[in-house]
């Protein structure tokens, strides 16, 4: 199965540079049987640009997130900080293969009537 995820930009470029290994989420899908993230780049780019695969997601306290990924994080340790403040648990999602597409599209060229999802949406 497969997972849409909004993506700031600067890091949905990062991933697929293959300078970011890891997607940083507050929360985590339900299904544990998503196999593919499809990159919806927000705006002001507003498009699909690219996907990778799944190669498994950490899920832990924070501050031990961050000693595990901060070698591949591709985001600052201010910006970890600040997008987990409060939260008990994290989560990194682990990229392999990622794929930019040729003609990025737009969320209608895949989805009838889509919205950006807030997080992420299943496909």
């Amino acid at each position: 199965m497969k997972v849409l995820l909004s993506i700031k930009p600067e890091f949905a470029e990062s991933i697929l540079d293959g300078k970011k290994h890891f997607e940083f989420r507050k929360r985590i899908f339900k299904r544990d049987n998503i196999e593919k993230v499809i990159i919806y780049a927000t705006m002001p780019v507003g498009k699909v640009i690219g996907e990778f695969d799944i190669d498994g997601v950490l899920a832990m306290e924070p501050k031990d997130l961050w000693q595990e990924t901060k070698d591949n994080a591709g985001i600052s340790l201010n910006f970890f900080e600040s997008y987990f403040s409060g939260k008990q648990q994290g989560f990194a999602i682990k990229v392999k293969n990622p794929k930019r597409y040729e003609n990025p599209c737009n969320l209608n060229d895949i989805l009838d009537n889509a919205v950006a999802p807030q997080s992420y949406r299943y496909l």
